[in-house]
C-alpha cells in the first residue's frame, strides 16, 4: 500500500462526510445532470484536492461532442470524467460512451460517476477497444477509519496522481487476480507439488501429472477462470514472465562463466 500523505488524509477526514450527505440527498431528489456535474467538481476540488479553476475543465470537446469534465495538470489531460445525474444507474451504455471519449482522445484513464458511485477504468487501445475496471467506489459507504477505503480514494486524488498511484494499482491487479492464480494453479510446478503431497499422504495412490492438472482445471478452478479472453491474457502474461525470468537466468549464468574464465 502507498504511504498516504497527511495533507490528503486530513483533507478527506474533514470534508468527505459533508459531501457524502449531499450526494445522498441529490440522489434522493434525482437532481439534473448539470447539478450533478457541479457537485462532482466540488468533490474533486474539496475531497480529491484538485484546483477547480486551473485543473478541472468543463465540457471538454472531443470530435464535435463533449465529455463532462477533464482533469488537466501540467498542460496534459490526465483523465476524463463522464457524469450522469445523481439518481441514474450507471450502465454499460454510459461506460461505452466514456470509453469512446478516451479512445478518440488517446486518454487511457476514464471516470464514470453519478456523484454517488465512482468507477475508474483504464482504456485498452486494441482492436476492438477494450477496458479494465480498476476500482469502484460507493461514496456514501466510504469510511475514513478504513485504510483500504482511504487507499481507494487516494487513487483519484491529486496527490495520488502525482505519485502515479493508479498505474501501480492497476499493474498489481493485472498480476494478482483470480485468472493468474488459476493459471498458476494449473502450472507444472504446482501440479507436481500437488501430486507429491497426495502420494505422500496416500502412498498407494497411482496418479500421473496429467490427471492432477485435469482435476484442477475441471473441478477445482471455476470454468470462467480458465476459458475466455481474460484467461488467455493471464496465460500469456505468465508465459512472458517465465520467458523473461529464463533469459535473466541465462544471462546471469553467462556472466558468471565469463567472470570465472577471466579470473
Amino acid at each position: 500500500m502507498a504511504k498516504l500523505p497527511k495533507r490528503f488524509t486530513d483533507r478527506v477526514r474533514s470534508r468527505l462526510k459533508h459531501f457524502q450527505g449531499i450526494a445522498v440527498a441529490q440522489r434522493a431528489r434525482d437532481v439534473s445532470e448539470a447539478d450533478t456535474v457541479t457537485l462532482v467538481k466540488d468533490i474533486l476540488a474539496e475531497v480529491f484536492g484538485y484546483d477547480k479553476y486551473s485543473e478541472l475543465t468543463s465540457e471538454h470537446q472531443i470530435r464535435g461532442t463533449f465529455c463532462d469534465l477533464a482533469v488537466q495538470t501540467d498542460g496534459a489531460i490526465r483523465f476524463l470524467i463522464e457524469v450522469k445525474s445523481a439518481g441514474s444507474t450507471l450502465s454499460e451504455a454510459h461506460l461505452r460512451q466514456a470509453v469512446n471519449y478516451g479512445a478518440h482522445k488517446g486518454i487511457e484513464w476514464i471516470v464514470l460517476t453519478n456523484a454517488v458511485e465512482w468507477r475508474f477504468y483504464r482504456v485498452r487501445f486494441a482492436q476492438p477497444i477494450g477496458w479494465d475496471e480498476v476500482v469502484s467506489i460507493n461514496l456514501p459507504e466510504i469510511t475514513t477509519r478504513s485504510e483500504d477505503d482511504l487507499q481507494k480514494l487516494f487513487l483519484l486524488a491529486r496527490e495520488g496522481l502525482a505519485a502515479d498511484a493508479i498505474s501501480a494499482f492497476h499493474q498489481q491487479g493485472q498480476l494478482f487476480n483470480a485468472f493468474t492464480v488459476a493459471q498458476t494453479a494449473m502450472s507444472e510446478p504446482v501440479v507436481t507439488a500437488i501430486r507429491r503431497e497426495l502420494r505422500r499422504a496416500f502412498p498407494e495412490l497411482k496418479i500421473d501429472p496429467e490427471a492432477v492438472e485435469e482435476m484442477v482445471r475441471l473441478h477445482v478452478v471455476k470454468r470462467e477462470l480458465v476459458d475466455g479472453d481474460k484467461a488467455n491474457e493471464a496465460r500469456d502474461r505468465l508465459k512472458k514472465a517465465a520467458q523473461k525470468a529464463q533469459r535473466a537466468a541465462r544471462k546471469a549464468a553467462q556472466l558468471d562463466e565469463e567472470s570465472e574464465a577471466a579470473a
